[in-house]
């Protein structure tokens, strides 16, 4: 890690593309034909560089706001970090971008003709994430993961030529599933951040406290808590994933890779049993093998 935050240092396009390895799903894997390669990575460097604006992470010593023409005494606004970025956002469309990671993002719009809207909304979740930490129902959660998650989904088809309202349908699902494992895998984490993605009516029918969350570990009522939201995640995945029977060829291997992946997290959530709050439970490289091809088969 303290390697990466140097190369964010001296290089903040490197530095954010190079967080792509310790991700839950592949990028940009290898089989993959280049061009599709090419382009993933650069929707994956603005989903990532947005988030991390977002969260406060962007390397130490203001290079990202200083491409955005942030000063530095305006560094840590993250909401005036977030217009600035969609104000660089809008030159992808209409001009030329100060950041490198817009200007390689440009050549994918003109490409693949992408519109604005996917990327406004992963903007939007950000913006959201600064003034929302709380959210009350299940539904309220969807709403957020439409901006946060589904933005992504959308535009790995319409990268790869797949788009069609069916597709487009089943694709958010998998999104919004995978959203909520990565939510379920991080709760510590997002509780560091003053953040709660557990829906506040299921923490009150499960008897949980906020407090509840900062423990070492897991009590009963936390664990069935996640398990229940896990369940949820699970039905979504299964909604979604005749996606990967819908396509063909290379695609179909990316995007039971994406299904895989949110399988395998809940399969290590459940081995960890539903104790989250030590740290992100994390599957092995055989169990997502092994996911893969079940996703594969078709079976659930």
């Amino acid at each position: 890690m303290k390697a990466t935050g140097t190369a964010r240092a001296g290089d903040p396009e490197r530095g954010t593309l190079d967080k792509a390895a310790g991700e839950n799903f592949p990028v940009a894997p290898f089989f993959l034909p280049k061009d599709w390669r090419t382009d993933l990575v650069a929707v994956y460097g603005f989903a990532r560089l947005v988030d991390d604006i977002g969260d406060g992470d962007l390397a130490a010593g203001g290079a990202d706001a200083r491409l955005l023409g942030v000063s530095p005494t305006e560094a840590e606004d993250r909401l005036l970090l977030l217009d600035a970025f969609e104000a660089d956002l809008d030159r992808v469309f209409d001009g030329t971008p100060g950041h490198p990671l817009l200007r390689r993002l440009q050549a994918t719009v003109r490409r693949r003709s992408l519109t604005p809207e996917p990327f406004l909304g992963l903007i939007a979740a950000n913006r959201q994430d600064q003034l929302v930490t709380r959210y009350e129902t299940y539904d309220d959660l969807l709403a957020y993961c439409e901006l946060s998650a589904n933005p992504v989904g959308r535009l790995v088809l319409a990268v790869t030529g797949t788009s069609t309202p069916e597709r487009i349908r089943l694709s958010d699902a998998i999104c919004t599933a995978l959203q909520i494992v990565e939510h379920l895998q991080d709760v510590a984490e997002d509780l560091g951040r003053d953040r709660i993605y557990l829906p506040a009516e299921d923490m009150k029918r499960f008897h949980v406290q906020e407090a509840d969350l900062a423990a070492k570990t897991a009590g009963a009522s936390v664990r069935a808590l996640v398990a229940y939201e896990a369940q949820r995640a699970r039905e979504l995945l299964n909604e979604g994933a005749p996606l990967v029977g819908s396509v063909h060829g290379r695609l179909k291997l990316l995007l039971a890779g994406f299904v895989a992946g949110g399988r395998a997290a809940l399969r290590a959530i459940a081995a960890a049993e539903h104790d989250v709050l030590p740290g992100p439970p994390k599957p092995g490289r055989l169990q997502l093998l092994r996911e893969v091809g079940v996703t594969l088969r078709g079976e659930g």
